[in-house]
């Protein structure tokens, strides 16, 4: 702290402007007290805001992470079958290369002329000769596409064991987000219950407040689905309302953010992308102020959350946990673009 060069009361004048600088000096120090008695509040207000921001994207990358892990144990299952068809019939190719083999031995134990020597019936044995020629050849051809099959087989089998690394990999990564989410998680709700309850009353409130900037005049217009399945996916949201926010779940008990979306426009016979950001390019984008009815809104310059547009103004989504299912201004947070499945 700066040190005052003290002003001596010289006169009555005088000792009436110290008493004003002491007057104004305590307002002014009463006055810089008040942000700094709101400012752990607004702290932890802003911490949990930003713990929620990144579990919501680390929970996008646990999402992301699963359906590689689904993906690959669907190929690894392909891979399986396709081997175990390809094992049988190099298993035939084998045994009918053994048959050919022994009738082979059986019919070439002696030198040719002397078996057409000693043949009851030398036309007989021509002609048998000549169906062992053919015989040969047969079997010069199974031979090359049992080695054929061989490698075939064996390319497969390299490729499965690669692909069971790369799902350990990904069982790996899943665990790891899976971590942090719920590290996450849980030091935003230790924070958020350290909070007196008006607080946490206006956290839930500046989470749900609309920016007009984003809006434009009038909100967004169209108030009709853009097409009958957007319909049918709105219907769908709208009946998950009220039910819980569950990271890394897709309904029906509970969702995530993008879980929803993607069960809803599930009922609707449209498979969408497990994670925000790759729902983000799932159809058509609009602008903002074309949004119609049933339109994926994505939010920040992250893509890490997503909403479904219901009409005046309002998205229909999983906010976070703790919060159910339910609607929000759409201009609740930056939106980075408006999708049209």
């Amino acid at each position: 702290m700066g040190s005052h060069r003290r002003i001596a009361p010289s006169s009555g004048s005088d000792r009436g402007a110290v008493v004003a600088l002491g007057l104004l000096s305590a307002a002014a120090t009463a006055l810089g007290t008040v942000p700094a008695a709101a400012t752990p509040y607004d702290d932890t207000r802003a911490e949990v805001d930003r713990l929620y921001r990144e579990a919501e994207k680390a929970t996008e990358a646990y999402n992301e992470a699963g359906e590689r892990s689904d993906g690959l144990r669907r190929q690894i299952a392909t891979a399986q079958d396709g081997i175990a068809r390809q094992q049988e019939r190099v298993n035939t190719m084998r045994e009918s290369l053994g048959s050919l083999a022994v009738a082979q031995y059986r019919s070439g134990g002696f030198d040719p002329s002397l078996a057409l020597l000693f043949a009851d019936d030398p036309e007989d044995y021509l002609e048998k000769a000549s169906v062992l020629d053919r015989i040969t050849v047969h079997q010069a051809g199974e031979l090359k596409r049992l080695r054929g099959a061989l490698r075939s087989l064996a390319q497969d089998r390299a490729e499965a064991v690669g692909t069971l690394g790369a799902l350990e990999k990904s069982r790996r990564a899943v665990a790891a987000h899976k971590r942090t989410v719920e590290r996450k998680l849980a030091e935003a709700r230790r924070l958020l219950n350290s909070l007196p309850a008006g607080e946490r009353a206006a956290w839930d409130r500046a989470t749900r407040s609309a920016r007009a900037d984003l809006l434009g005049p009038g909100g967004p217009g169209g108030t009709a689905p853009a097409s009958a399945r957007a319909a049918a996916a709105l219907a769908a949201a709208r009946s998950a309302l009220g039910k819980p926010y569950v990271w890394g779940a897709n309904g029906p008990a509970g969702f995530d953010c993008s879980g929803l979306t993607q069960w809803s426009y599930a009922r609707a016979g449209v498979s969408l992308p497990r994670t925000s950001q790759a729902q983000r390019y799932a159809g058509r984008q609009v602008p903002l102020s074309e949004a119609r009815p049933g339109d994926l809104v994505v939010y920040r310059s992250d893509a890490g959350h997503v909403g479904m547009y219901a009409g005046n103004g309002q998205v229909i989504h999983a906010p976070y946990p703790g919060a159910p299912v339910r609607y929000d201004p759409v201009g609740m947070m930056p939106v980075s673009s408006v999708t049209r499945v």
